[in-house]
């Protein structure tokens, strides 16, 4: 058997194999069906409910307690996830090497004193699941929620405070996200 008959028939023999240990037993496919369902409807009522929370914050009218409480969501995203420590962690020391460690999963430059970091020239949407499949606003909320994830990192690799700006975002109607971060 030559090399690529060989692979084909392996990875058809991976394939079936996985297939037949992901099934659920006794259920096969409908029960796969029911789970996706199920997964969809409670990824409806998630995202509902969140538009009923941000709701009820807008309309409470301190965008103040807002933007702490989206803040506050910021900081445990950083703390949640390893690759924004990471970027943190290889970014310490000076703005250039912050610059390089966000590089590579953004684009990302300094210019005039200020890390630039964005999400492409376009973005096809709001990278974040939590906001994703919500409407967008003019003044969104939930950028605050990115804008303190990325103040976290760059306080974090430099040790001081910064001042992140939000110069464009998707959810507010830009055709990408881009933040400024200007080390105090």
């Amino acid at each position: 058997m030559d090399r690529k008959a060989f692979l084909k028939a392996s990875l058809g023999a991976v394939a079936a194999s996985v297939a037949a240990t992901s099934l659920p037993a006794g259920g096969g496919e409908s029960a796969c069906a029911q789970d996706l369902e199920s997964a969809r409807r409670e990824g409806a009522f998630v995202d509902a409910w969140l538009t009923d929370l941000f709701d009820a914050i807008e309309a409470d009218g301190d965008r103040a307690a807002g933007v702490r409480l989206l803040e506050a969501c910021g900081r445990g995203c950083y703390r949640r996830h390893p690759f924004k420590q990471e970027i943190a962690r290889r970014g310490a020391g000076s703005l250039e090497n912050l610059e390089r460690a966000y590089r590579e999963s953004f684009e990302s430059w300094i210019e005039d004193g200020a890390l630039h970091i964005r999400y492409g020239k376009v973005s096809k949407g709001c990278c974040c699941p939590a906001a994703r499949h919500r409407p967008a606003r003019p003044h969104d909320l939930h950028c605050e929620c990115t804008r303190a994830t990325h103040r976290s990192v760059c306080e974090t690799a430099l040790g001081r405070p910064c001042r992140v700006e939000i110069l464009e975002s998707v959810r507010r109607g830009g055709r990408t996200c881009h933040f400024a971060v200007r080390p105090a």
